[in-house]
């Protein structure tokens, strides 16, 4: 493929992302079931569609059983383990983190889609419904343009971890994690350490990882997608009572933008744009300033609390995540 072409295919990919967006919102506007509405999708569809090579290792059978066990579990937590919140994450992230090492794969958005019904109390079945069905619909467009030329095709290599060293590292990022999250989520500041920024803090905890490289880019990102998609929310459904769909439209647009400008895709901004669709009007004015602080703090704690150590470059294999 030419660059004119692939530049040209992109941009049909980001309208296809949008239009799915925007059918899932339509649902969910039209039933009242505001569980439909499936922040991590936009990220699914970030790195499955948009991103010329898939950004992570997962063939479309993992990712399907994975997002769609990962969302029933999230569920399940919050229906039958009543623990304090900050417990109920930690089980989540904890299963997220097994189930990753079993399968060999680096699929971190099943951890957003795991720990986001603890944040909203999601106790229906529609929620693990409408993910995998959403799933569905990710991996069925991707094998579709990749047989029509419209994305290279995804050769799937399976991750081989260490079960021992990915015991260590899991057990590691969870006492990290509960250290991050016992005043945000004490304080019920939530967004300080969203799903999607705890997706971020697994990402960045790996030294190889090529996002530690671009963590100005990805933080401008990040910014971006927390400002467009709680000021879309906020002036055009809240204040002007226009469709959701038009908050989203305009919120996809702001973003998609942004990473032709920075030359960077990052999928868990595509769930941070999304999530203030399914916040409550008095979160949504300080909810770009939680994401904001709460993505340099764990950016910046990475970088000391997992510095690039001369073993890793030896063993990517086992800490490629």
């Amino acid at each position: 493929m030419n660059s004119r072409f692939i530049k040209i295919v992109r941009y049909e990919r980001y309208i296809l992302a949008t239009i799915l967006i925007c059918t899932m919102l339509l649902i969910a506007e039209l039933s009242g079931e505001k569980e439909i509405i499936f922040p991590e999708i936009a990220a699914l569809a970030i790195g499955a569609w948009i991103s010329e090579k898939q950004i992570w290792e997962s063939n479309k059978r993992k990712l399907f059983i994975l997002v769609s066990l990962s969302s029933l579990i999230g569920v399940l937590t919050v229906r039958y383990i009543h623990l304090p919140m900050i417990l109920q994450v930690l089980i989540c992230y904890g299963f997220t983190g097994a189930a990753l090492t079993i399968a060999n794969t680096d699929l971190i958005p099943i951890i957003s889609a795991c720990i986001l019904p603890v944040y909203m109390s999601t106790t229906s079945w529609i929620y693990p419904i409408s993910v995998s069905t959403m799933a569905l619909i990710i991996i069925s467009l991707q094998k579709l343009m990749e047989k029509l030329h419209l994305r290279p095709v995804n050769h799937h290599k399976p991750c081989h971890f260490d079960t021992k060293t990915q015991f260590k590292r899991w057990s590691k990022l969870l006492f990290i994690l509960l250290i991050f999250a016992l005043i945000p989520i004490g304080t019920r500041n939530l967004y300080f350490i969203a799903p999607p920024l705890i997706v971020t803090f697994t990402a960045f905890s790996n030294p190889n990882n090529p996002v530690r490289k671009i963590p100005l880019k990805i933080f401008s990102i990040i910014t971006i997608a927390a400002i467009a998609g709680s000021s879309a929310r906020l002036l055009l459904n809240v204040y002007l009572h226009l469709p959701l769909i038009i908050s989203a439209i305009t919120a996809c647009i702001i973003l998609f933008i942004s990473f032709e400008k920075i030359k960077t895709l990052f999928p868990p901004a595509g769930a941070i744009l999304l999530l203030p669709l399914i916040l409550n009007r008095n979160e949504l004015i300080f909810f770009p300033l939680q994401v904001t602080i709460g993505a340099a703090a764990i950016i910046a704690s990475c970088y000391l609390l997992f510095p690039i150590k001369p073993q890793t470059k030896k063993n990517r294999s086992e800490e490629n995540e």
